[in-house]
């Protein structure tokens, strides 16, 4: 990686919460700067989602974007990539002015974007995504052997062992992560903006990633970078600019942010441990899985067990089968060999609506796509899994109790403080960290004994990590048996007492108690025979 040359006023902190805006690193046309904005506002129906904010990106740096989900992170990159256009302020793009007239301006500019919500077409393969809108062609027609080499060509570079031909349909999240980030290599870049990149990828392919930001860097390539995983900014960040309420809080040198500093500025609150201390204390087993092999082989030959009030952490490398493991389990994905036990009792081909009457909910990664339905209420978003039952229903679960409904979905929505507190808004009109928290509450609306969170934080705030971990522990001392899938290590670690470590579609080990740590974790995250 080589050195990156700053401005001495760069590595001050600037405070820009006052009316009385700093410059950032002198005039906005510093010669070293790629991007830069000046009072960039954004106003939707009366609000203002972005407030004035002063920012520069310089050549060769990654410039970390921090803050709480609704902060107006999503809003200002949106307007860098030419996605929305600005209520007020200006953008220059290496010292000129510019008005970024849509995504495509920002392509042939070189400013390319990884959103956090994908933009692929599932029914197109991984070639045709990286390339969409620029195939070769020849005469109007594809030329798909170019297409197929080119694409290739990108995935080799990035490492990323995907087959070109595959239909985008077909992935995992983190596999269609890897797609998204491809497409932004298919040309020369002179930004790069990435929103959440790691989200849903494991330490390994993130420390890939890095490895490629690194190189971008010595190519002096400039990058825009939201993370809300504090170890990432120590590990690649260069400058970091803190966001709170739509206005840019202070801009710090990255070797100086610590935890509590990054928590405060986001939050304007002290800043407390992100983990929650554990309450372990194992009961009944609730769930025995024995010799588990789903139709299609991504888990083959699985055995495991998870008792009340303790915490099971199922880590492992994209593909490795830990998310189809529970997706079999709870039914939404078949099996064709092997045993289930739920409370005692022997499931032979589970399905959804069987498992979730049993006290069996399914917590799926993918919050739009398998989650919420999104153009509907969080009210009916989350009293779906418990409308048979009081006080969703009335006369045994013949007719839905409007009022029940609506006054319980209230209640449990100040209690992990969803914000806006606002029943019948739209899914799809709340922040990431909200519609988490959407899934998360539907296990209040009865009693279950057994919950899969299925990366429950992917793309949420730390504040908004610290209430789900909290949310995790006390339904795990309330003697709910909890299995927690993640590909981010630290919550494995710290909120696990038994880890099943997962490679190609087996449990590679089962660690306990001391031997749970990163090295013993990840050692078993490659491929080997097992005994």
């Amino acid at each position: 990686m080589c050195a990156v040359t700053r401005n001495s006023d760069a590595e001050m902190s600037v405070d820009q919460h006052d009316d009385q805006k700093q410059p950032l690193d002198g005039d906005s046309g510093h010669p070293h700067h790629l991007i830069s904005t000046t009072g960039l506002s954004k106003d939707y129906q009366g609000i203002r989602a972005l407030d004035r904010v002063d920012f520069n990106l310089q050549a060769g740096e990654v410039h970390v974007l921090f803050g709480e989900n609704g902060a107006g992170k999503s809003t200002m990159i949106s307007m860098l990539a030419g996605a929305i256009k600005p209520t007020a302020g200006t953008i220059l793009f290496k010292g000129q002015q510019v008005s970024l007239t849509n995504v495509h301006h920002a392509h042939a500019l070189g400013i390319r974007t990884v959103f956090q919500e994908f933009s692929l077409v599932p029914q197109m393969s991984v070639a045709e995504n990286i390339f969409l809108g620029s195939a070769p062609s020849s005469r109007g027609f594809l030329q798909r052997r170019t297409l197929k080499k080119k694409a290739q060509e990108v995935l080799d570079g990035l490492n990323f062992t995907l087959d070109p031909d595959m239909l985008v349909d077909g992935l995992t999240r983190a596999e269609q992560q890897m797609v998204e980030i491809a497409k932004a290599f298919r040309s020369d870049l002179s930004v790069l903006i990435l929103d959440e990149p790691t989200a849903s990828l494991t330490d390994i392919e993130t420390k890939q990633l890095f490895k490629l930001i690194a190189h971008l860097k010595s190519q002096n390539v400039g990058i825009i970078y939201i993370t809300h995983r504090l170890a990432e900014i120590q590990q690649i960040g260069d400058r970091i600019t803190v966001l709170r309420d739509g206005k840019s809080i202070k801009t710090i040198a990255a070797k100086d942010a610590t935890e509590d500093l990054l928590i405060g500025l986001m939050s304007g609150r002290k800043a407390g441990s992100v983990f929650p201390k554990i309450k372990s204390k194992p009961g009944e087993t609730v769930l025995q899985v024995k010799n588990l092999i789903t139709v299609g082989g991504q888990v083959n030959n699985v055995s495991l067990h998870v008792r009340r009030g303790e915490i099971i952490g199922l880590a492992g490398l994209v593909g490795s089968g830990k998310s189809k493991f529970g997706q079999a389990c709870f039914g939404a994905l078949r099996i064709s060999s092997g045993e289930i036990t739920l409370k005692g009792e022997i499931i032979q081909q589970p399905k959804i609506g069987n498992m979730l009457a049993r006290g069996f909910l399914y917590v799926p990664s993918d919050r739009r796509q398998d989650g919420l339905f999104m153009m509907r209420p969080a009210r009916e978003n989350i009293s779906i899994p418990s409308l048979e039952r009081a006080p969703f229903s009335k006369l045994k679960g013949y007719f839905l109790n409007h009022k029940g409904e609506s006054d319980e979905v209230s209640e449990l929505i100040k209690r992990l403080t969803v914000s806006p507190p606002e029943p019948e808004r739209l899914a799809a009109y709340f922040s990431g960290g909200n519609q988490q928290k959407l899934m998360l509450i539907r296990s209040l609306t009865r009693q279950f004994d057994l919950i899969i969170f299925d990366e429950p934080t992917v793309g949420v705030d730390v504040s908004t990590r610290a209430i789900i971990y909290e949310f995790i522990a006390e339904l795990c001392a309330n003697g709910v048996a909890i299995v927690l899938i993640s590909s981010d290590l630290p919550e494995i670690l710290n909120l696990s007492s038994r880890v099943y470590v997962f490679s190609k579609g087996q449990v590679r080990a089962e660690l306990r108690g001391s031997t749970i740590n990163e090295t013993n974790v990840l050692s078993h995250f490659f491929d080997r025979e097992v005994a």
